[in-house]
């Protein structure tokens, strides 16, 4: 017990377990609700060193652990060595190095396998709402002004800018229905239509299935 606390406590091996202790804090928060462990997604692109594709949060943490482990494996063999001096401080150096790579190797292989069960998924766009129905939140929809409430394909909804064409002909008012057919880029807003989900015949109805006559009967 001795020898494992010395290691803990000497370089490098204390370096990653003040890291590991921030680590193990992290997920606690994000245990009881505290934090996000999405957090840091969109600050960090851990693409450029080959771990993109997981939670930052998770492949950091992941990388974290094992330098620790690889670092305290060293630092153990290292005082049980007999070196001192120049040397002992070199092999020291020596072991942070490797931690990191050896580390990071790993992540890098984690990573590329669970890419392989689970490949990217194209990010959302608004393209995705084109087609749907919406409905109306604010009072009235212009030519100028107008927001509607959307359902995406996973089930979240989201409030978006619509514009009516000719809200003279066909008023469209809150809690009535319209349909997103078109996208203004430059203004940021869906073109919607008066849509009646009276009209609206739903999906296609499966053809009825077909009753075999039992042997010996004719149908």
């Amino acid at each position: 017990m001795q020898e494992f606390l010395t290691a803990t406590l000497s370089f490098p091996a204390v370096l990653f377990a003040a890291a590991l202790v921030v680590v193990i804090a992290f997920w606690l928060l994000v245990l009881v609700g505290a934090a996000d462990h999405h957090s840091f997604d969109t600050d960090l692109d851990t693409d450029l060193a080959g771990v993109g594709g997981v939670p930052v949060s998770v492949s950091v943490s992941v990388m974290v652990a094992i330098a620790w482990f690889t670092s305290l494996t060293g630092s153990v063999l290292l005082h049980r060595s007999t070196t001192t001096g120049t040397t002992r401080a070199a092999l020291a150096f020596g072991i942070l190095a490797g931690a990191l790579l050896i580390a990071w190797a790993v992540v890098r292989v984690l990573v590329h396998h669970y890419r392989r069960f689970f490949p990217d998924q194209p990010p959302p766009s608004r393209q995705d709402f084109l087609g749907r129905v919406c409905t109306v939140r604010t009072g009235t929809v212009g030519s100028d002004f107008g927001q509607a409430e959307v359902a995406a394909a996973d089930g979240s909804t989201a409030i978006v800018q619509v514009r009516q064409l000719r809200p003279d002909d066909t008023e469209l008012t809150a809690g009535s229905s319209g349909l997103l057919y078109a996208y203004d880029d430059e203004g940021e807003f869906f073109w919607v239509s008066p849509y009646d989900r009276a009209l609206d015949p739903g999906p296609p109805k499966p053809p009825p299935t077909q009753r075999r006559a039992a042997p010996g009967h004719t149908a």
